[in-house]
């Protein structure tokens, strides 16, 4: 009978990546796996048949080979042919990867296994956010113990070779037709296991401790940005390269800006006489006090932009704007004669609702007024 053509076996074009021939494969074997179907004695077939097409299509020789003179090439005892059970590591990782890795429990531990990440918090207040600043900081920590120096092992000795892995960290296992890989429970992956313990680590290789840093802010920083430190973090096991601190930034309420991306925000309250007749006013910024000319008939909620007084942005260097936005204050403690220069000016608007001097009163109760109109109607 004619073998079927290993392209179609896998279900991909002649011109399939081996990326592409990779997860095919992973898809069928999946699926027709005799661990899978049992008793299944079409799903065995299909399965050797699905690996003895994936084996000369994933080998570049090979598929070449196979290219050019079909399943002739491989005749004369040369074929792959036959199904065998996976007994290398190398076979089960590269061909299955994480997929049967993960039902199986197969995993490939690291004896010099780098550290973990750590994030700190800290709080800083507007002003070093905007113009950066230079803080320090005490953190607890695990550091490499410095009597052995991070093996664990008691000073003058050394860990010793693992003797159930064989130095190696892992061990197979048969579980049906594969023998799989998985971390020896002896050295727990290591590959070492450690017989006089350090006096200090008690055969961590780590020692909690505190560390003080200095953390550069840099300009234009705001809140939930981080700042990496190279190494900080967690030291590694065995000897191994140590993690990073992450300081993850919150910057504090401010009594008088609020930031939104690279500008700032004030209110500055004036008096109704200023708002009418216009003047000029002091209104804060971060590097001091500027002037702001107000023009008359100015209304309550209008916002003056003051150029370049922000943010700079730590991404861009682009510099920012202030945003003040003026609130016309009512007049509180009034004496007799204020309230008299008061009733006095209020009788000149012929009521609240003059035309002349209270547009905006005017159009509102006209609308309001059209409003009932229509309701009657």
């Amino acid at each position: 009978m004619a073998k079927k053509d290993y392209y179609q076996i896998l279900g991909v074009s002649k011109s399939a990546q081996e990326r592409e021939i990779k997860k095919a494969y992973k898809k069928l074997a999946m699926k027709y796996h005799p661990d899978r179907n049992q008793g299944d004695k079409t799903a065995e077939d299909k399965f050797k048949e699905i690996k003895e097409a994936y084996e000369i299509l994933i080998d570049e020789e090979k598929r070449s080979a196979y290219d050019q003179y079909g399943h002739a090439a491989f005749e004369h005892g040369q074929s792959s042919n036959t199904y065998t059970s996976f007994t290398s590591s190398s076979d089960f990782s590269d061909i299955f990867g994480d997929v049967f890795g993960d039902i199986f429990g197969g995993n490939r531990t690291q004896r010099n296994k780098k550290g973990a990440d750590l994030c700190y918090n800290m709080e800083i207040f507007l002003e070093e956010a905007v113009k950066g600043a230079k803080k320090e900081i005490k953190i607890p920590a695990l550091q490499k113990c410095t009597v052995c120096y991070g093996s664990g092992a008691k000073s003058g000795t050394k860990p010793r070779s693992c003797s159930l892995c064989h130095g190696k960290g892992q061990i197979h296992t048969r579980k049906g037709f594969f023998t799989v890989q998985q971390s020896c429970p002896t050295c727990h992956g290591r590959g070492s296991v450690i017989i006089n313990p350090c006096n200090i680590c008690r055969g961590t290789g780590r020692v909690e401790t505190y560390k003080t840093l200095s953390v550069k802010i840099p300009a234009g920083v705001d809140t939930n940005d981080r700042i990496r430190l190279n190494n900080e973090g967690e030291p590694g096991i065995n000897g191994a390269q140590s993690g990073d601190l992450y300081v993850q930034i919150t910057v504090k309420k401010h009594a008088i800006f609020e930031r939104e991306a690279n500008n700032l925000y004030c209110e500055v309250p004036i008096n109704f006489a200023m708002a009418a007749l216009g003047g000029e006013i002091e209104v804060p910024t971060l590097d001091g006090k500027v002037k702001l000319k107000i023009p008359y008939e100015t209304q309550s909620g209008k916002l003056f932009r003051i150029r370049g007084k922000g943010v700079k942005s730590v991404q861009n260097r682009h510099q920012g704007d202030l945003l003040c936005r003026v609130v016309v204050e009512t007049p509180v403690n009034l004496n007799d004669e204020q309230k008299h220069l008061l009733y006095e000016l209020g009788k000149s608007f012929h009521g609240f609702r003059g035309e002349n001097n209270s547009p905006r009163s005017k159009r509102f109760f006209d609308g309001v007024k059209r409003f009932f109109d229509d309701l009657t109607k």
